[in-house]
């Protein structure tokens, strides 16, 4: 492609029947939406099954939580697995462990503890064939389909979430928790022959074996592919865009219990609320990815960004149901700013270490989601639920100040100065773009 008809196709608008078009895509995007469901609902029917055992809050708490942050130290310790094997086997695998985990919860009375670390060795592994899986839709879809295609995803898995929590609540009434778990592996099973019967065999690496330190450990190439991620000026600040902002109000969404109990709400509004962020989340994707092309969400990064943030502050105020539930639905129609940086972040990866790239972004971001809470619940301790909250948006709003000294609106994608980044941007951008 000549340098002067980049900038025509950089900012051609495909559509999502485009997109669900691609058969590889489809099947990707359909065992994600089921997995996603049968997630939250072995999730919240683990807590539900720990409280019952014990009835700590704390432990339930643990439960809940206990498959997120291993997941960052799965992504360092193997992410490069998820360019060194085969991707049908890595994710059928992937499906299957999960799927036999959920079984061993449901038919094994397991001391807690055990219980709680068979759920904390799986999610080691989830980076790995999730990133494999983020691979093959980069290679599966082409410039500004590759957007819609996280546009769909991250939809899909706003509705999926909420319909997991919905099943897990009936299914745990109907069945009880353990044959509640036990509806999961089933989902996870379904999962896991769609993709090794659909998949077609490919090579791993993107058809390049033995790239991404084929010839080391795989515990060392991981580390050594981490860091040289990490190192890469560009690659860093991207991340660390997608990773801060979604941080700051997921703790600001882990106090909108304790908020609705200060305030004195009606019981069950606490549960509209927590709605609110998702729903506004849906809309938000949907109106960015559909109807904006692809310079102009780039550009909206910023703008998106403090739109996730300011309304939190109004918190401070300590609004009823009615403002409270406008200020998230607001809250949640900035988490489209992420559209924005998906192309400037596939430019800036090197080709043989996309899995690994995208099984680190995402293992970072759930850590940081589990983190979040945590902090600012002990800062609520000292000013208040609402003023913690109102802290988070601020934090997300200083996010965009940051972000838009480096992502300037006239120039949406960054520049790199570093080898690692700008070397490959500068060899995709003179070719046909990546696909996803």
């Amino acid at each position: 492609m000549t340098p002067t008809a980049e900038p025509a196709q950089g900012n051609h608008r495909a559509t999502y029947r485009e997109v669900l078009a691609e058969p590889r895509f489809r099947l990707l995007f359909s065992t994600r939406a089921v997995s996603i469901t049968a997630d939250a609902l072995r999730i919240t029917t683990f807590s539900v099954l720990v409280f019952s055992a014990t009835g700590s809050a704390l432990l339930s708490a643990v439960a809940f939580g206990i498959g997120f942050i291993p997941q960052l130290f799965g992504s360092l310790l193997l992410g490069s697995l998820a360019d060194r094997l085969p991707p049908r086997a890595l994710i059928t695998g992937g499906y299957a462990l999960t799927c036999a985990a959920a079984l061993l919860l449901a038919l094994v009375r397991m001391p807690i503890a055990a219980s709680l670390g068979v759920v904390a060795l799986v999610s080691l592994a989830t980076p790995v064939f999730h990133g494999a899986s983020s691979r093959l839709v980069a290679q599966s879809l082409e410039g500004d389909a590759y957007v819609l295609g996280r546009s769909l995803n991250n939809i899909a898995g706003a509705g999926a979430q909420l319909f997991g929590l919905a099943l897990g609540g009936a299914v745990v009434v109907a069945l009880g928790p353990r044959r509640a778990l036990a509806v999961s592996a089933v989902l996870y099973l379904g999962c896991a022959l769609a993709i090794r019967i659909r998949l077609p065999r490919l090579q791993p690496g993107g058809g390049t074996p033995g790239s991404a330190g084929g010839d080391s450990g795989a515990v060392r190439a991981s580390l050594h592919g981490a860091g040289m991620l990490l190192r890469g000026r560009t690659v860093r600040r991207l991340m660390l865009a997608q990773w801060l902002p979604v941080a700051f109000v997921a703790g600001a969404e882990g106090l909108i219990v304790a908020y609705a109990g200060e305030r004195h709400f009606a019981p069950g509004w606490y549960a509209v609320l927590m709605g609110c962020l998702p729903v506004g989340m849906l809309v938000g994707d949907l109106l960015v990815g559909r109807l904006l092309r692809p310079r102009a969400r780039e550009r909206l990064v910023v703008p998106l960004v403090a739109l996730a943030g300011l309304p939190l502050i109004g918190f401070a105020a300590e609004p009823g149901v009615g403002v409270s539930s406008c200020l998230l639905l607001l809250s949640g129609l900035g988490y489209a700013y992420g559209l924005g940086l998906q192309r400037p972040f596939l430019d800036a990866l090197p080709q043989d270490g996309q899995g690994q790239a995208f099984g680190l972004l995402g293992s970072g971001s759930m850590t940081l989601q589990g983190v979040g809470p945590v902090c600012l619940g002990s800062v609520a301790a000292g000013i208040g639920t609402g003023g913690a909250i109102a802290l988070a948006g601020g934090a997300v709003a200083l996010t965009a100040g940051w972000i838009l000294t480096w992502h300037p609106s006239t120039s949406p994608v960054p520049v790199s100065n570093d080898s690692t980044g700008s070397e490959n941007s500068t060899e995709q951008h003179a070719c046909s773009p990546p696909a996803r």
